[in-house]
């Protein structure tokens, strides 16, 4: 079956967060015309089978309380196996709202107040904050940035790990918002150092199934045993299947007393409901049905990535277009407009030509832009244009 993934639904009065938020701005903004490239949300119909599912579940009138079902953990480890070749058992699942919340509750659990948490920057956003928010600091390993692409600096980072204070690395596999999909070569000398230093090692794999061609995902904890055992997996659905809303989110763990205390967290912080509709989206989704739609999404993001590339390098050969290897979140380098902070790059984008992109200093990394590709081509190609015009305006008014 052929999924149009060119269709443009209007979500503007859904109070969805991408069409109906305001910008942070001081300024009065009208956002009726904004083409928004910013949050991680994609703007496609999810798959039938999900909406089916669930339009199915709302016949039945009650919505109440509801616990997790073995079907749903069934799902789970069938998806990763046939997917990913990664064999779990349905007792190393933990069941929660999203990845963020889940992220603090393994935090939580696995930290004191006052230690350090590693992350490789530029970051997701809210890794700061969810580290920060449980009294933790963060312990910053800069990312090489060369010939477009992002790799990882192992000398420093075992110099940041052979400090007593640091006690767990918050890893992004693939990588928001730099796009790597990392290797297994990479994933082997990333999970050395941590064991080296008694480093716990946690994985938010949330992006994992949007992968350009080329390239392949590969589960940290599928690596060997031994990581198996080391290792802490975040994960959800919902981001590859646009279901964020649905509020399902897992984490995996082989060691038993660490699920004991993850699980406490999560009923200290009282982030274990989920909704019915949410598990049945799952079930859904984990599916061959879900399979050939995702194919094809991934098909179609990387289409309008291509896009991205042929008019980058035809309107903006000064701004340098990292390759996009994994996620559907294109970074690029602003370092042309010389000491003009990100933040004012997005504000003057946004108020100018009505594109609205994220900064990059809010992952750490100020000279940098993010944009968000998953969205019907029309839509995307307009804003690429209107991007390419604020730029290009920016790059004469500076002179």
């Amino acid at each position: 079956m052929l999924h149009n993934f060119d269709k443009v639904i209007d979500r503007r009065g859904s109070a969805c967060v991408k069409w109906d938020a305001l910008p942070p701005f001081e300024e009065a903004v009208d956002t009726s015309d904004v083409i928004p490239m910013w949050v991680a949300d994609m703007d496609f119909e999810v798959a039938p089978c999900i909406s089916n599912a669930v339009a199915e579940r709302a016949l039945n009138p009650v919505y109440g309380y509801n616990i997790v079902p073995p079907e749903c953990r069934e799902a789970v480890c069938s998806w990763l196996s046939s997917r990913h070749s990664f064999d779990i058992d349905p007792s190393w699942l933990l069941f929660t709202t999203g990845v963020v919340p889940a992220m603090s509750a393994v935090i939580r659990a696995m930290t004191h107040p006052g230690e350090k948490v590693v992350i490789f920057t530029p970051a997701y956003n809210c890794f700061f904050r969810t580290i920060r928010n449980n009294g933790c600091e963060v312990a910053e390993c800069p990312l090489v940035y060369a010939d477009r692409s992002y790799t990882i600096d192992f000398d420093l980072f075992e110099r940041i790990c052979s400090d007593p204070a640091c006690t767990l690395l918050l890893f992004c596999n693939p990588h928001n918002p730099a796009g790597r999909v990392w290797t297994p070569e990479e994933l082997l000398k990333v999970g050395e150092i941590c064991r080296r230093h008694s480093v716990q090692l946690v994985s938010d794999e949330i992006h994992c199934e949007i992968v350009m061609p080329g390239h392949h995902y590969t589960p940290f904890a599928s690596l060997s045993e031994q990581l198996s055992h080391e290792c802490i997996t975040m994960n959800s659905y919902s981001k590859a299947f646009n279901a964020a809303g649905l509020k399902l989110a897992y984490i995996i763990s082989d060691n038993p007393l660490w699920r004991s205390r993850i699980a406490r967290a999560i009923d200290v912080m009282e982030i274990g409901g989920t909704n019915p509709f949410g598990q049945l989206a799952l079930r859904a989704a984990y599916t061959d049905e879900g399979a050939e739609w995702l194919d094809q999404l991934n098909r179609y993001i990387h289409g309008n990535y291509v896009l991205m590339t042929e008019i980058f390098e035809k309107r903006l050969p000064q701004f340098p277009l990292c390759r996009l290897e994994g996620t559907y979140l294109a970074w690029f380098d602003c370092s042309a407009l010389g000491d003009m902070p990100s933040v004012e790059i997005e504000k003057s984008l946004l108020l100018n030509e009505k594109v609205w992109v994220n900064n990059g200093t809010m992952y750490g990394k100020d000279g940098f832009m993010r944009v968000n590709l998953a969205a019907p081509r029309a839509l995307v190609s307009e804003g690429l244009r209107r991007l390419a015009d604020g730029l290009n305006r920016l790059l004469s008014e500076r002179g």
